[in-house]
């Protein structure tokens, strides 16, 4: 439990936090184009392949 301790202290520092904030929406925004690349996927399967632009525009 120390070591959270000291990682959360370094973590809010005022110099870190928009460090901290990045990696959240990158982690966010990444988890966002996989979902997406798994339902353009999912249509390239089904043969609606013409259904990819449609969804993406949505």
């Amino acid at each position: 439990m120390e070591a959270i301790g000291r990682f959360l202290h370094i973590l809010l520092q005022p110099d870190n936090i928009p460090i901290a904030g990045m990696l959240i929406l990158v982690l966010f925004f990444t988890w966002v184009g996989f979902r997406q690349a798994l339902r353009n996927d999912r249509l390239i399967e089904q043969g609606r392949e013409d259904e990819v632009l449609k969804e993406m525009q949505q």
